[in-house]
């Protein structure tokens, strides 16, 4: 499962947080979660470290000489990066760079500096389960940071980039875990993560969780000194919270149901994440039955906040459909997240923003097709996510970076 984490086959955000995969001949609305990468539930998908910086450091325009730092690296003559053209509807984009090219790519977050991303990659005859890779913000540098075993998800920084996190089964087994089964409908698995730390390079890896069961789903705090996490430790897919070091662990949710993608706020004083608690009595026996066969169903999840000690929860999204991702804009006053709520199928999704108590949802994206898995470089100049613009093939989810305008 897992969503940055984080549901469905794109999130695992993490297939921990969406995990929601790509496939544009199925119809119904839970299939057509199938569209997201699984990575995670998510997770929620997810990135720590945000500041309160202004939206365009220095006021400086395109191609000046003061320009970002992260733009300069883009626009560079050496940059491998591909400028695409927005689309109709991209209104808040000034321009869009093209940073992977095929396979499934997602879950790609910033270092706090902003110069560095770290995302998930599977691709056929290369790469066959999710392992974690790191890159230059223009695409350049790429390589492979987890051990090449098992399957993967959530990479994350620290706030220093001194160590990277991420989820893995790798302890477990070489191999890939197997595919979920889906005769009950679409569904993704709840694999027996740990999470790990390492260096950068991927060198000095190091466990954190040694709980039976799942463990994913982690971002961090600004401060680097907290962990927040899904776990099954306690029987249900809760959010927990530890120190940086796997210590003194917490649990901040207790509804039963699915918790998970969650990501503190620039400040650290607030946590948002991605929810489902079933209410009918045969939705509850459903979710028991599949959470104990190690599945969850994830066609229906709202977007809550809640005070970084778990107190104060409170619900943003009421709409029944698939909400997922959601990270907070660096001003720390709304949170960007994707979703399916404008398509009665379920099969597309789009990028939206909240306020962040609750009022003024837009629509961000009206690409037809998966664009899923936003995160504010620190500063609120640049927007990665994952996105199904100009695939090749059914499925192929790659890493694109906008230039945000207000």
């Amino acid at each position: 499962m897992a969503a940055r984490g984080a549901l469905p086959a794109v999130g695992r955000p993490h297939e921990p947080a969406l995990h929601i995969a790509v496939n544009h001949r199925l119809t119904s609305r839970s299939r057509g979660l199938a569209r997201l990468l699984l990575f995670v539930a998510g997770a929620t998908l997810v990135g720590a470290a945000c500041s309160r910086q202004s939206p365009r450091a220095g006021g400086a325009e395109p191609g000046s000489a003061t320009a970002h730092p992260g733009l300069l690296a883009l626009d560079h003559p050496s940059s491998p990066a591909t400028v695409i053209a927005p689309e109709a509807g991209d209104e808040h984009f000034a321009r869009i760079w093209q940073l992977t090219h095929g396979g499934q790519n997602a879950e790609a977050y910033f270092s706090a500096d902003g110069q560095r991303l770290i995302f998930q990659r599977r691709q056929a005859g290369v790469v066959e389960c999710d392992q974690i890779h790191t890159m230059d913000i223009n695409g350049a540098n790429r390589r492979l940071v987890s051990t090449g075993e098992g399957r993967t998800t959530c990479g994350f920084f620290f706030p220093g980039a001194e160590r990277i996190l991420y989820s893995s089964t790798h302890h477990l087994s070489e191999r890939c875990p197997p595919a979920p089964d889906r005769s009950r409908g679409y569904v993704w698995p709840i694999h027996e993560y740990d999470i790990f730390t390492a260096r950068p390079d991927g060198s000095d890896l190091r466990r954190l969780t040694d709980a039976a069961g799942y463990d994913a789903e982690a971002t961090i705090s600004p401060d680097g000194r907290r962990i927040v996490f899904t776990s099954m430790r306690d029987g249900d897919l809760d959010i927990y919270v530890m120190d940086a070091e796997g210590r003194n662990v917490r649990r901040l949710t207790h509804e039963e149901g699915y918790d998970g993608g969650a990501v503190f706020s620039p400040d650290g004083t607030m946590i948002v994440y991605r929810a489902h608690h079933p209410g009918e009595p045969g939705e509850l026996a459903d979710y028991r039955g599949l959470r104990d066969a190690g599945l969850v169903r994830p066609n229906r999840v709202e977007i809550f906040v809640m005070d970084a000690d778990g107190s104060n929860k409170r619900q943003l999204t009421r709409n029944g459909a698939a909400n997922f991702a959601p990270f907070f804009h660096p001003n720390g006053r709304q949170i960007v997240f994707s979703s399916n709520v404008h398509d009665r199928t379920g099969r597309a999704f789009s990028l939206y923003m909240i306020d962040v108590d609750g009022s003024n949802l837009r629509r961000i994206t009206h690409h037809d097709g998966f664009d899923g898995f936003p995160m504010f470089s620190p500063d609120g100049v640049l927007l990665v996510f994952g996105s199904s613009r100009g695939a090749r093939e059914q499925g192929e989810i790659n890493v694109f970076v906008a230039e945000w305008r207000e």
